[in-house]
């Protein structure tokens, strides 16, 4: 009974940690040492390995931390470097004549930006670029942001830093960018190429033979729940305030090159993530209080936001505490109780479960449950961890399609096409084409799948 308690009150802790993450007006390290704090007293109760500092140090990632970290002041310094701004004005400023091409080539770089940096800096950054720029010719936004809401979750699906999810996953199984691009690659190409496709024919071209235009009053001073002086630069750089050094963006551009290779060659994604770190660091000096231009790691550590990282580290106790109470291996029972034993319906299986749940829930916490999981699925079938892997990889990152809590940049796009009150953009209309596109993507997922096991067996 005591066993069972524990069990219980872990499992709602865990429940409670994703809640308290999106509830914005509770401090959420307070709430999220608590609820870890109860689990693992409740845990210790019956099981000695949790009285012990030593398991919860060792259930930590440290390697996925350590690259999220690395990863977040990247993304700072590019932000601050208006790199993305730049290509997203570039591509508006060269298509605008062709609305097609426009919409295309802004769809397409925006997901390879997603496959590179967090999805939400890309929302951020391109989005508020595509509404004043449709605005201008006149014409809704609409399937513009539908089509790249759409496509960065399955930028998601390229590579091993396209996610945090995937910085988990392939920390875990020790996999890299190789990996990604040997056996995610095709499908990534083919679920891009076809989700463009049917956007271009069924959102786009209804909107060419008519005129939008949102008043001048509707345009927001600022916008809510979202970090404000990231906005305003990227206001500013809308509007043409703020020009980028072509200095400064060729150094970032060649910093960005070497950082790819260095995700190549070397196979610690978190040492890789620290000399990259490094590289940015010292092609974009601060000015210090003499008025010299220094490199200054410590200023960009304090303006990256580490919520996220704190969200993960409460991730993985939870989760040792739950395998420790028995239910990772008590959900590992239920799914072969089903008497299944065929590579391909087992896939299947892990492919539906883990996109509804990240669906339902933010992808995360789906994740790090699922990560033990599949390696017990690994262990029964021998040959074939593969497979399993790629299904975890794509039902976590497509899932976020089917309702937008389950992604953060579907979230953006409610929010900011609310503030510049964009026609049609609303939380029924994507879950329906979010939720239609999503369907899509697992059935082409399922295909692949089949593909990767029965025609070109690995």
């Amino acid at each position: 009974m005591a066993y069972l308690l524990s069990e219980v009150v872990v499992i709602i802790c865990f429940i409670a940690l994703v809640i308290v993450l999106f509830d914005e007006r509770k401090d959420y390290l307070v709430y999220s040492f608590l609820i870890v704090i109860i689990a693992g007293i409740f845990t210790a109760i019956n099981i000695e390995e949790a009285r012990e500092l030593e398991s919860y140090v060792d259930a930590i990632e440290w390697d996925v931390i350590f690259f999220l970290i690395a990863m977040f002041a990247i993304v700072e310094i590019l932000k601050e470097a208006l790199v993305f701004h730049y290509i997203a004005k570039k591509i508006v400023n060269k298509y605008q004549n062709n609305i097609r091409k426009m919409f295309w080539m802004i769809c397409s770089i925006s997901t390879i930006s997603a496959s590179i940096i967090e999805d939400l800096s890309v929302a951020i950054i391109f989005i508020p670029i595509i509404i004043e720029t449709c605005k201008e010719l006149e014409i809704n936004p609409r399937p513009f942001l539908m089509g790249m809401t759409v496509c960065i979750n399955l930028a998601s699906t390229l590579t091993p830093f396209g996610s945090a999810e995937n910085v988990m996953i392939a920390s875990y199984f020790e996999i890299g960018l190789l990996f990604f691009l040997k056996y995610v690659a095709l499908f990534f190409l083919i679920g891009t190429g076809i989700t463009l496709y049917l956007a271009d024919k069924r959102l786009l071209k209804k909107e060419l033979t008519k005129k939008w235009k949102t008043p001048q009053e509707d345009r927001p001073s600022q916008t809510k729940n979202i970090d404000t002086s990231a906005m305003e630069v990227v206001d500013h750089a809308v509007l043409g305030e703020i020009h980028p050094s072509k200095k400064v963006l060729r150094k970032n551009f060649l910093g960005l090159a070497i950082f790819i290779i260095l995700l190549i060659v070397i196979p610690d994604l978190y040492l890789a993530g620290f000399i990259g770190l490094l590289i940015f660091v010292f092609l974009n000096p601060r000015k210090d209080k003499k008025g010299k231009k220094r490199p200054n790691v410590t200023e960009v550590f304090r303006k990256a936001d580490y919520k996220l990282i704190y969200f993960f580290i409460c991730l993985f106790i939870l989760v040792h505490l739950m395998e420790l109470n028995g239910f990772v291996l008590f959900v590992e029972r239920q799914i072969q109780n089903l008497g299944i034993n065929n590579v391909f319906v087992l896939s299947i299986i892990i492919l539906l479960i883990t996109s509804v749940l990240s669906g339902l829930l933010d992808n995360a916490p789906v994740t790090v449950l699922f990560l033990p999981i599949i390696e017990l699925f690994t262990a029964g079938h021998p040959g074939y961890e593969i497979p399993f892997i790629i299904a975890m990889i794509l039902g976590i990152n497509l899932g976020g399609n089917f309702l937008p809590q389950g992604s953060a940049a579907d979230m953006m796009t409610l929010e900011l096409s609310e503030e510049f009150s964009v026609e049609g953009v609303n939380y029924k209309s994507l879950v329906k084409v979010g939720g239609l596109f999503a369907l899509l993507h697992i059935v082409i997922g399922i295909g692949y799948l089949a593909l990767v096991i029965y025609v070109f067996p690995i």
